[in-house]
């Protein structure tokens, strides 16, 4: 479970997030939407204890990010949406160095890193250099390093940027078997149909503040979610 608590986040004197208030169950798929500039980024690096902030707190799963960082770490995955790997690896060995942090044994990574590396057509590809791969390609590997550690929290900023029809297709079906598991799921997208299929609940951000929230089909009713968040960033 995630527990966003009073998190403000300032850049200088420019406040990027104020006062953000909400939770995420587990076996929940929560989806964070708003234009670009409107913090969805900061929350999520704030989140996953890249960019430390200001106010409040955040807890996963009963430990303070600020106070229990490492900890909290060790309970998520995070996918950015923009996959800065380390080109000079061969993209096995990027994905075994995550795993190695996390620990992982070798016969659950094997396994783990051969079922998505196939899911994600990448298995040919894995002793190829990260420097040679598309940026969709590079997403795949990012995808595939954060789920073989078998995360209890994921967290994607983007995630279905870049990716052909069938990798978005599977990474959906990853996600609706993981909260059948009672795992967890953030993510933040402008792809809005699929937020309004796939979640449970949704948060929508302007200007720093979240300005509506709640369960996908209270906050949609009888519109598309497409026509709620336009209305609202009318106003």
């Amino acid at each position: 479970m995630i527990e966003i608590k009073n998190v403000t986040k300032k850049y200088g004197d420019k406040i990027a997030i104020k006062n953000i208030n909400f939770d995420i169950k587990d076996g929940e798929i929560f989806a964070f939407i708003g234009h670009n500039g409107a913090g969805k980024t900061t929350m999520i690096k704030s989140l996953v204890g890249i960019l430390d902030f200001e106010e409040g707190d955040i807890i996963i799963n009963n430990k303070s990010i600020k106070n229990n960082p490492v900890e909290c770490k060790l309970e998520m995955a995070y996918v950015p949406d923009n996959p800065d790997l380390y080109e000079n690896m061969t993209a096995i060995d990027f994905i075994n160095f995550i795993c190695d942090m996390y620990d992982i044994p070798d016969g659950k990574r094997k396994e783990n890193i051969e079922k998505y590396s196939n899911m994600f057509e990448m298995k040919d590809k894995l002793n190829d250099d990260i420097s040679s791969f598309s940026h969709g390609m590079k997403q795949k590997v990012a995808l595939i390093a954060a789920l073989s550690h078998d995360p209890k929290v994921l967290i994607m900023d983007e995630p279905f940027v870049g990716l052909d029809p069938k990798a978005v297709f599977d990474i959906k079906s990853v996600m609706k078997d993981m909260v059948k598991d009672g795992k967890t799921i953030f993510f933040s997208t402008h792809i809005l149909d699929v937020a309004e299929k796939l979640c449970d609940r949704v948060a929508i951000i302007k200007n720093g503040k979240i300005i509506k929230i709640g369960k996908m089909k209270d906050i949609k009713g009888d519109s598309s979610l497409e026509e709620v968040f336009l209305e609202l960033e009318e106003k």
